[in-house]
C-alpha cells in the first residue's frame, strides 16, 4: 500500500462533516477514492453500495460493512441572544462538549465556525459550581448577538447539523494519526484499501462493500444496507474504543499498535465462533497482530447485519482508538495497515465450501 497516499485519504475523510443524516459530502469522498474499483449506487437512506467487478451468482457474496456518519449535533432552536440550543446525534457525554470548537451548516451549505458555550464561573454559584455539566444547559455560539442575525445574516436555521471541528494530523516519528470521527472513517478508508488491494485477483466470493449512514443513532443504515446486498457472510470494520489508558493493565484488550480487536461479544452480538477462529487462526498464520475483545456494552453494525435473512456470519474488525464520541481521537497507522491486511487474507480464503462451514 501507498502510505502517503492512503495517509491523505484518512485525513480527507476525518476533516469532512457528516452527521448522523447528512453523509452526503463522506460519500462523495468515498466515491472519488474508489474510482474506478467497482460499481457505484445508493439508496434512500443515504447508504452507499460498492460492489466488484465480475460478480457470479454462483459465488457467495462477502459483505465489507463501515459507517459513514460520526457523533454529531443538530440546533433546536434560537435564542433572542443569538445563541442556538442543540441536540446531540449520538452518544455524547456532556463533559466533552463544553469549549470546543464547532461547525455549523447554513442554508447556503456553509460551515460556520462557533463554540460550546457554558456560563463563566464567575456567574456560578457555589452550588452550581459542585454540578455535573448538564447539555441541556450548553449552547452554541458563532459570534451573533440577536436571533435576527442569525436568520438573516449567518442564515442558520433550526433542524442544521453540527459536527466538531477539528483538523487531521499525523505524527509520523511516532505513527499516531489525530482527528475526528475516526469512529468510523478509519473503518470507511479500510473497506475502500482493501477493494484496493483486491483489484483484479481472482477470488472464490462476490465482494460488496457498504457505507450505512445513521449508524450513531440506533444503526439504522445497516438495517437497509444488509437486506440490499444480502451478504452470506460479513466483516464489519469499526473505529474501535481503545481501553488501555481507561483500564487496568490485566484487562487491556484494545490497545494501540498491538493490531486491531476481534471482539468476541458485545451488546447486540455474540460473534459467530467459527467464523471468529477462522479469522484468529488466519491472523497467527500470516503473522498479522491481533487483540481479542470481550465487551460487556456497545455495539456495531454487525449487531443488525447478522440476524438478516437466515443469519449471516459477522466479525467485527476493529480499529483501536482512543477518545472517541469526543472532538479528538488517537489512532495508530500500523493498526488500520494490519486491519486491511487480515481483511484480504479472510477474504482470499473464502470460498462457498468455507461460508457453508460457518
Amino acid at each position: 500500500m501507498d502510505k502517503q497516499k492512503i495517509i491523505n485519504f484518512i485525513k480527507e475523510i476525518s476533516n469532512v462533516p457528516g452527521a448522523p443524516g447528512f453523509e452526503d459530502d463522506v460519500l462523495a469522498v468515498l466515491r472519488r477514492h474508489g474510482e474506478g474499483l467497482g460499481e457505484w449506487s445508493e439508496d434512500a437512506m443515504r447508504n452507499l453500495y460498492l460492489r466488484r467487478p465480475g460478480h457470479s451468482d454462483s459465488k457467495p457474496v462477502v459483505m465489507l460493512d463501515a459507517h459513514s456518519d460520526e457523533v454529531g449535533l443538530m440546533i433546536r432552536s434560537i435564542r433572542p441572544n443569538g445563541t442556538l440550543d442543540f441536540t446531540p446525534l449520538g452518544g455524547w457525554v456532556a463533559s466533552n462538549l463544553a469549549a470546543q470548537k464547532v461547525l455549523v451548516r447554513n442554508n447556503k451549505g456553509q460551515w460556520i465556525q462557533g463554540l460550546v458555550a457554558s456560563k463563566p464561573p464567575h456567574f456560578l454559584s457555589e452550588a452550581e459550581k459542585k454540578l455535573a455539566p448538564e447539555i441541556t444547559g450548553m449552547v452554541i455560539d458563532v459570534g451573533a448577538s440577536s436571533d435576527r442575525e442569525i436568520r438573516e445574516e449567518y442564515d442558520i436555521s433550526i433542524a442544521a447539523p453540527v459536527v466538531p471541528d477539528v483538523s487531521f494530523e499525523y505524527q509520523e516519528n511516532r505513527d499516531i494519526m489525530l482527528g475526528k470521527a475516526f469512529d468510523c472513517r478509519l473503518g470507511c478508508a479500510a473497506v475502500i484499501e482493501t477493494f484496493r488491494q483486491l483489484s483484479g485477483e481472482n477470488l472464490g466470493v462476490n465482494l460488496a462493500g457498504a457505507f450505512a449512514a445513521q449508524e450513531e443513532v440506533g444503526l439504522r443504515g445497516a438495517t437497509i444496507a444488509a437486506q440490499t446486498v444480502k451478504p452470506d457472510i460479513a466483516i464489519c470494520f469499526e473505529g474501535t474504543p481503545a481501553d488501555d489508558t481507561v483500564v487496568e493493565s490485566y484487562s487491556v484488550q484494545t490497545a494501540l499498535k498491538k493490531g486491531p480487536m476481534l471482539r468476541h461479544i458485545d451488546a447486540k452480538m455474540i460473534t459467530n465462533p467459527r467464523f471468529q477462529s477462522f479469522a484468529l487462526n488466519t491472523a497467527r498464520e500470516k503473522s498479522i497482530p491481533v487483540q481479542e475483545g470481550v465487551r460487556t456494552g456497545g455495539a456495531t453494525d454487525a449487531g443488525i447485519i447478522h440476524l438478516t435473512g437466515k443469519a449471516v456470519p459477522v466479525i467485527v474488525i476493529g480499529i483501536p482508538a482512543r477518545y472517541i464520541h469526543t472532538h479528538y481521537s488517537m489512532s495508530s497507522y500500523l493498526d488500520f495497515d494490519n486491519a486491511v491486511k487480515l481483511a484480504c487474507e479472510i477474504i482470499r480464503k473464502l470460498d462457498e465450501k468455507t461460508v457453508k462451514g460457518f
